[in-house]
């Protein structure tokens, strides 16, 4: 936060604490304290620079409110009086339906940014909000600074993109990049967006500070937990096959082109649940023989098990071994078995019991990364929908005034866009076998229980290979995982991107922690590491 205000020109300020897993610890945190359930890093970063941000004439916004927007805005203002900062305090509400979903931890509508707008247009200069998307905390500042209205599609739709990017952090200035080596990543700056009334914007970072901000680094973060051409918030549809970039400068690009359709007719609710128990134990397998050790353990467990059964066991080996190896630790496999339940005793005692009394009776070299707990509980993600009108979104003013926030006047359903022509392949010629991040970056992400990868190239020709050889089937067969489950692939031209969305891939979302890569943040990076027959005029 220091940074930012410090390093450059500033208008607005803006932080995206939320996530779906965030939501449920935040839901968690609100079982033991009801006070509770907002980012209190946010309050401690606030005593830092809230001065400086009224010095400097910045708004705050920020959706730390969590599930508690009321408490961290009468926190804010306890914070701003003890520091004899003189600023108003205005949060966001009415995204809370828990009350619809029985048994939840937290079930909270994604809201736009009109209500953020409504604040700031009646002089907030920080505004905490609850549940809205990440692109609303742009949409709000750029729509009240612009006087936009619900109406302006386009616009709004192009601030939806810039908001996307910002969300993303310094993933956006090369951080977390599949091209790393060129974007100076030990340190990335923040990025920024400077906005314009057309909805156009040039996505950019403050002098001096580290990373890059080019074509590559903005593309990955649009093809980050995104689909098709269509994507859909409660403020706007965002056509994303519209987008077109352009390196406007070093550090600097521009976003412009951007077209929006009306939103669609529901609203997107985020429901967090406690699933049961999980617990997981992790054999280390050394040296000869790993096959032949890990179905011994895998014996002997069943059967020790047999008695109190859990739900769901699973077994996973990971050959992380190597024949004639150097080190203890590279001659090694790991065997993880992963066991959840309704009750925590099937996955406590009864599993620890077993894995550590056979220490003694089991495979030579019987040791496990640590010793297995007492269970610990775990969370499903389920995402439902409900219309605009079954939610009051409410802007609470810093004097007290509640502003209601109107529906949208125009609502579209969302019909599939037909799929836009292939480029021209490359003509045929050599090729060589090699990894596919030679010629193509990747980004990837959850949305619930499902991935998106989405795949660029960065130059016209290695489009124009890319978009006929990375097929359905193609990224089945390299993706194992996928063979068995929905899979979608989407073609965005523009930036000569594929997108793919495989389904239930991550089972009931990040916190059921349902395979190795919870949050799939490197099935992008496993796929880039593939061989295929590569052109050599790509190589």
């Amino acid at each position: 936060m220091r940074e930012m205000l410090t390093g450059g020109d500033l208008d607005v300020l803006t932080g995206d604490y939320l996530a779906e897993l965030t939501m449920l610890i935040l839901g968690r945190d609100r079982l033991k304290d009801p006070d509770a359930g907002y980012a209190r890093t946010f309050l401690r970063q606030l005593e830092e620079c809230l001065g400086l941000a009224h010095e400097r004439g910045v708004k705050v916004v920020a959706n730390a409110g969590g599930l508690n927007p009321a408490g961290l805005a009468d926190a804010v203002r306890a914070l701003a009086e003890r520091l004899g900062v003189p600023v108003r305090v205005a949060h966001v509400e009415g995204d809370d339906v828990a009350d619809r979903h029985p048994g939840s931890l937290a079930a909270h509508a994604y809201l736009g940014g009109f209500g953020i707008a409504a604040c700031l247009r009646e002089g907030a200069d920080v505004v905490v909000t609850g549940r809205v998307t990440d692109a609303a905390l742009v949409t709000g500042p750029a729509a009240a600074h612009f006087g936009w209205g619900p109406g302006d599609h386009d616009r709004l739709a192009g601030a939806v993109v810039a908001g996307h990017v910002l969300e993303c952090g310094a993933q956006a200035t090369g951080g977390n990049y599949a091209f790393f080596g060129t974007a100076a990543a030990t340190r990335p700056g923040f990025p920024l967006a400077e906005l314009h009334e057309d909805g156009h914007c040039v996505v950019t970072k403050h002098p001096g500070t580290g990373g890059l901000v080019d074509v590559g680094t903005v593309t990955a973060q649009l093809l980050y937990e995104t689909a098709g051409a269509r994507y859909p918030g409660p403020d706007v549809t965002a056509r994303l096959d519209t987008v077109r970039l352009t390196q406007d400068g070093p550090d600097r690009v521009r976003i412009d082109q951007v077209r929006g359709e009306a939103p669609p007719p529901d609203l997107k609710v985020g429901v967090n649940r406690l699933g049961g128990f999980r617990n997981e134990v992790v054999f280390v397998l050394t040296g000869l023989d790993v096959e032949a050790k890990a179905a011994l353990v895998r014996r002997q467990m069943e059967d020790a098990l047999a008695k109190s059964r859990p739900a769901e066991v699973r077994w996973d080996l990971v050959r992380t071994d190597r024949p004639d190896a150097p080190t203890q630790e590279t001659a090694s496999a790991l065997l993880r078995l992963v066991v959840r339940d309704p009750s925590q005793e099937n996955v406590g005692r009864a599993l620890s019991g077993a894995a550590i009394e056979l220490a003694l009776a089991s495979y030579p070299g019987f040791h496990v990364l640590a010793p297995p707990g007492k269970g610990t509980p775990y969370g499903v993600f389920e995402g439902v929908y409900v219309p605009h009108g079954a939610v009051d979104h409410v802007a609470v003013l810093h004097d007290g005034r509640r502003i209601s926030v109107p529906q949208p006047h125009e609502t579209a359903v969302l019909d599939a866009v037909p799929e836009p022509p292939l480029p021209e392949p490359l003509p045929a010629g050599p090729t060589r076998r090699a990894p596919l991040g030679l010629v193509a970056g990747a980004r990837s992400g959850d949305k619930g229980g499902d991935a998106n990868v989405g795949v660029w190239a960065r130059t016209d020709e290695a489009w124009r290979w890319l978009a006929h050889e990375l097929t359905v089937d193609r990224f089945r067969e390299l993706i194992p995982e996928s063979r068995e489950l929905g899979l979608t692939r989407h073609v965005l031209p523009r930036l000569r991107a594929l997108n793919f969305v495989v389904e239930g891939i991550l089972g009931e979302g990040v916190a059921a922690q349902h395979r190795f890569d919870p949050q799939a943040k490197a099935l992008g990076e496993w796929l880039r590491s593939r061989h295929l027959d590569i052109p050599e005029s790509l190589l």
